[in-house]
């Protein structure tokens, strides 16, 4: 069974959205073997500078390629990213599948960002939009665009 992990920079505490990616990591269940791995978001000052945002960044950096699956596919979810339909993200996993791929892995970072050097080692970069997101939110939006897309390849009706 293809897995899907969805890895995270920060942790996630508010019950809405406990609840709702609760329930579509449920529903991925019957499509793929999903996980989320929360990783720690660094710890910066109140107004950090440039170059402590940089260094945390590094550091979230180092969490986030040790906790890539090993020969996953591996997608950031980033502003600068290329914009896909939910139909053209179903074919682009789809095809990932049928190159033999057995894992996807799709990032989301932190409230800073992501490192340079992470969206340089992706398959592909995603993007939602050029509107600005919480992350929280981003994370329930990501998954219910997995669920969609696994359910397009399947063929059933929820998407319309």
């Amino acid at each position: 069974m293809f897995s899907v992990t969805l890895l995270t920079v920060g942790k996630l505490k508010e019950k809405f959205y406990l609840a709702a990616v609760e329930e579509y990591a449920k529903r991925l269940g019957a499509y793929c073997k999903f996980s989320l791995l929360e990783l720690p978001e660094t710890r910066l000052p109140e107004n950090p500078c440039a170059s402590e945002i940089t260094a945390g960044l590094a550091k979230e950096a180092e969490l986030i390629a040790a906790a890539i699956p090993k020969g996953a596919w591996f997608c950031v979810l980033t502003p600068e990213g290329k914009e896909l339909s939910s139909e053209a993200l179903a074919d682009k996993l789809r095809s990932i599948k049928n190159e033999g791929k057995s894992a996807a892995c799709f990032l989301i970072g932190s409230s800073f960002g992501i490192d340079p050097e992470i969206k340089r080692r992706a398959d592909f970069r995603l993007s939602f939009g050029p509107m600005t997101f919480p992350h929280h939110l981003m994370r329930v939006m990501a998954l219910e665009q997995l669920y969609r897309a696994e359910t397009i390849q399947a063929g059933t009706k929820y998407h319309k």
